[in-house]
């Protein structure tokens, strides 16, 4: 998974300069740092993004299994 979001990311970097460019009528590859600044920085978000929505997925867990708890309680635990 790790693998596979770094090259989405870095491909998304590398395609929004290359859209920059394309959009201002310039060459595609006129200044090959900024692509290669797009592709690092494409890469550290989209692993961010996959970090952040796990950590959102585990706080979920938690939160549901605390509410299934609670209720549990209020409508189970009265009843004996």
């Amino acid at each position: 998974m790790p693998l596979s979001s770094t090259m989405i990311g870095a491909l998304l970097g590398l395609g929004t300069q290359m859209y920059s460019n394309a959009l201002r009528k310039l060459p595609y590859m006129r200044h090959p740092w900024e692509h290669v600044l797009g592709m690092g920085l494409g890469a550290v978000f989209v692993n961010q993004l996959v970090k952040w929505d796990a950590q959102l997925q585990e706080d979920l867990d938690k939160m549901l299994e605390k509410a299934k708890a609670a209720n549990e309680r209020r409508y189970f635990g009265s009843c004996l």
